[in-house]
């Protein structure tokens, strides 16, 4: 179906280790696995002609047809629409957009199964998929599987999905390509591949993180708050959309030092929730809220709200186009800002690097943030939540796209962090067994 023989991309920006050679036969069922900045995507982009090449070639069984009718890749930033640099994160929620209608009215998990769906009704030759699975719920991970497992075994369409989380490969997937270090590995049987030592561990439930105890976090100006017992308090809230309801007569509170999971399957209203609690959607003002003790809409701005809070979201991933160093993006942070308009002070640095270290990201400081993976992406967003040592912590879906390794130390982080003094946590997952140990409350929507 594809044979590439030798190939090295004219670009010099894109650094394979050495000339890549792969061959993807009729039924061949492939799945390019690796850590987090491996390559899987690169290679991908490679397999479907997106780069010129300078050496060797890359042939297709359906030539002369040209590539892109035959081939359809679907990225991270790809199953949630077109999105360009002049999108901004607030626009998700603007009602009065009537262009960017299916954004608002959908949950990130919706428009996930809608980009999909319409790609798979093109019925591709060739159809590469980053990370299907992520901001599915349950049920909707079990219905991709089988319609991905439905279209194998009708022989329409070869699929190849790139996956970072060696516990998530679909049984109709029949060989594995590693990935590792910008180099593309010797094609295996997926038999082979889960007896391989390195993989077999950490198939199935995710071990505690045992490496990561108590962690002595920076401390910041958080002291001189004045702590309020209830840190969220939500009256009768009600948000619509033109007819259509997202939220009904909710009440909700949250004391300081509780730790929440926020649950509910794709499209309940999880994120429409938290985009009250943080400001971004314009209806949070016409609701009942008070946080920090303090009434919403009686003076304060939304810079005020937002310096007592870390935040991170698919939706927030998705509208981060700043193409600056990773450590800017991070600094951004102590600001609340999308993009760095201050220059940080030489002791700010130092707690940036700091959180990066911690999350294993302190090597990619001074590359641009659209040049890395979508996990690495991941990473320097989730230090950026951390690095102002805030208050009330919001992770929605923090795990998206990261690596079996990268989500057992961001657990820890999260696990540790959440043990400090006064520190409130609000977490959606669709993976149960990402919630922390120490959640001490559910809200089921």
């Amino acid at each position: 179906m594809i044979t590439i023989e030798n190939a090295v991309p004219a670009n010099s920006g894109i650094n394979f280790r050495e000339p890549v050679s792969l061959h993807i036969r009729k039924g061949e069922q492939t799945a390019f696995v690796g850590r987090n900045g491996s390559g899987k995507s690169m290679l991908a982009k490679l397999a479907l002609s997106h780069f010129p090449l300078r050496e060797g070639k890359i042939t297709y069984s359906f030539s002369p047809q040209p590539v892109y009718e035959n081939a359809k890749m679907i990225s991270f930033r790809d199953v949630y629409g077109a999105v360009e640099q002049s999108y901004y994160l607030q626009q998700r929620w603007n009602s009065q957009d009537r262009e960017l209608s299916p954004l608002v009215t959908l949950s990130s998990g919706e428009l996930r199964k809608y980009q999909i769906n319409k790609i798979l009704q093109s019925r591709p030759k060739i159809l590469v998929i980053d990370n299907p699975f992520i901001g599915l719920d349950a049920a909707s991970r079990v219905m991709l599987a089988e319609m991905l497992n439905n279209m194998a075994l009708a022989g329409e369409t070869q699929i190849i999905l790139l996956l970072s989380k060696t516990d998530e490969i679909p049984d109709f997937i029949t060989h594995i390509v590693p990935v590792e270090d910008m180099r593309c590995g010797i094609k295996i049987r997926r038999a082979e591949y889960r007896e391989t030592p390195s993989v077999k561990p950490k198939i199935g439930v995710l071990e505690p993180p045992s490496p990561f105890v108590k962690i002595n976090f920076f401390s910041s100006s958080r002291e001189k708050d004045v702590l309020s017992e209830n840190v969220v308090v939500m009256k009768d809230i009600t948000v619509r959309y033109g007819s259509r309801t997202i939220l009904a007569n909710l009440n909700w509170t949250v004391r300081r030092g509780e730790r929440w999971a926020l649950l509910g399957p794709n499209g309940s209203g999880k994120s429409t929730l938290l985009s009250i609690v943080c400001a971004d959607n314009p209806q949070s003002y016409a609701c009942d809220v008070s946080l920090f003790g303090r009434r919403r809409g009686t003076g304060e701005s939304i810079w005020d709200i937002k310096r007592r809070i870390g935040y991170v979201s698919p939706e927030m991933h998705r509208a981060y186009y700043e193409d600056i160093p990773a450590i800017k993006i991070v600094a951004s942070g102590l600001y609340d800002s999308v993009g760095l308009y201050l220059q940080p002070k030489e002791e700010e640095y130092a707690v940036c690097e700091w959180w990066m270290n911690l999350f294993g990201v302190k090597n990619l400081k001074d590359r641009h943030f659209m040049q890395l993976s979508d996990g690495e992406q991941r990473l320097i967003l989730l230090a950026r939540a951390f690095v102002k040592d805030p208050e009330l912590l919001i992770l929605d879906e923090p795990m998206h796209g990261l690596d079996t390794q990268n989500r057992l130390k961001a657990g820890a982080i999260i696990e540790s962090f959440c043990q400090n003094k006064n520190k409130t946590l609000i977490m959606v997952t669709h993976y149960e067994k990402e919630l922390p140990e120490s959640i001490t409350n559910q809200l089921v929507l």
